[in-house]
């Protein structure tokens, strides 16, 4: 009888323990902000530029110097690291269930050229911290906790897009602003071209995968709204569109003879901003690119390379305003002489959000008291991959100003802190629900 009242004595304590590590976790569960900022201003002298902001595009020095430091951190936080075929950085942390999937969080850290100290640079320090705040603080999640480091997001998602929809020899062959091809700079920073069929993951092998990011865009600013609750990543479409017309003499052809590829191209400029902004909603349209030919001063145009990029977060809305776009340009043909032809280089698919992991991120947000926003991502982001392998969810903070791309862009230290809290108690959200 004794035996049987310490066994259960015992197996009380267990279960207390468990309780706690497991899944008391507790609305007062914080991390540590002072130290998260502390990381990112750390991160952001490799690669520091004078206007102050980084150069540190993916496979160059200041990129692998980043990527070390990045690494102690990770086993700082009591992580197990490891570069996978691709070259991203995994750390992993065991979960208390063996048969539940991995919670993925993470970002990346390279930059554009002449970028900035945040983008993707915050949801990865936040990753980081989140692990080792659960470990000083004795939580044990039932999930195994997986923070990866993607590399080359600013390439074209590089990383992401290794492990789920895999990587070309086009890909691999491509340039990058480091001077190497992507094939070479997966070499140099450790992982292994000649693998990469080791690193893809299948849909269905994660729970979730969860990215911080700043919003890149001024609305949470100018709202004053602390967190966005991403609905999803719009889908993207690229065209190439040449105009042809007839080159010829400036001052021997009257106006009234004239095809004019350059003026058919300022008329098609205008009727994509007027088409994009006839409609309700979110969409974006975009002429980013013009040339003409022959480029001389004394040379009608006989001949215009320009382009278009339309963005939404309905498939259906990007294709609707293309042929939109396309009923004006038939005019705009008709008028000038001119003929246009559209060449699709582009097509991301948009990424919706999971509705039970945005519901989670809305929740953990309100718990902290913190106001928030239900909002698209204008640009892409590795969640987009990710979303090939199972449910995502994205937590916007503020960009102060709307500036990204830039040595001025800004997120305040107590917005990367909310976020980074936001963060955790969605983790630890999903970690009950799932």
């Amino acid at each position: 009888m004794d035996r049987r009242v310490r066994l259960a004595a015992c197996l009380q304590v267990v279960l207390t323990a468990l309780s706690v590590t497991v899944a008391g976790h507790g609305p007062d569960l914080r991390i540590n902000g002072k130290r998260v900022n502390g990381h990112l201003l750390e991160l952001s002298r490799f690669g520091k530029n004078p206007e102050g902001g980084v150069t540190r595009v993916a496979y160059s020095d200041v990129d692998l110097q980043g990527r070390a430091y990045v690494i102690q951190l990770m086993r700082d936080a009591g992580l197990d690291v490891v570069i996978d075929a691709a070259g991203n950085i995994v750390g992993r942390r065991a979960g208390a269930d063996p048969g539940k999937k991995p919670i993925v969080v993470g970002s990346h850290i390279d930059s554009v050229p002449q970028g900035g100290n945040y983008d993707g640079n915050v949801g990865s320090m936040a990753a980081i911290e989140v692990a080792q705040s659960l470990a000083e603080q004795g939580v044990a999640l039932r999930h195994p906790l997986e923070v990866v480091i993607f590399q080359n997001e600013e390439g074209g998602t590089v990383g992401s897009m290794a492990i789920t929809a895999g990587l070309s020899n086009d890909d691999l062959a491509r340039t990058t602003h480091s001077g190497a091809t992507v094939r070479e700079g997966i070499r140099r920073i450790g992982g292994d071209p000649d693998r990469l069929a080791q690193a893809i993951r299948k849909p269905g092998d994660i729970a979730a995968y969860l990215e911080l990011h700043i919003e890149q865009g001024g609305i949470l600013d100018a709202e004053d709204v602390d967190i966005g609750v991403v609905e999803g990543i719009v889908g993207i479409k690229w065209w190439d569109v040449t105009i042809e017309g007839s080159a010829n003499h400036a001052g021997t052809t009257p106006m009234a003879q004239r095809r004019d590829a350059l003026l058919a191209a300022a008329r098609y400029v205008d009727a994509v901003n007027r088409v994009a902004r006839a409609r309700p909603g979110r969409q974006v349209a975009t002429v980013g690119r013009i040339q003409a030919f022959p480029g001389a001063y004394n040379v009608i145009p006989g001949k215009v390379a320009t382009s278009l990029e339309i963005r939404d977060l309905d498939a259906s809305v990007i294709d609707a305003i293309r042929q939109d776009v396309q009923r004006e340009v038939e005019l705009t043909a008709q008028d000038t002489g001119t003929t246009f032809t559209f060449t699709l280089t582009s097509d991301t698919v948009p990424a919706p959000t999971d509705t039970r992991v945005r519901r989670t991120i809305d929740e953990a947000a309100a718990r902290l008291g913190l106001r928030r926003k239900s909002m698209p991502s204008g640009a892409g982001h590795d969640a987009q991959e990710m979303a090939r392998l199972g449910p995502i969810g994205m937590i916007f903070v503020p960009s102060v100003g709307g500036i990204s791309h830039s040595p001025r862009e800004f997120t305040r230290p107590e917005d990367i802190t909310n976020g980074t809290n936001v963060l955790l108690h969605a983790i630890l959200g999903l970690d009950d629900d799932r």
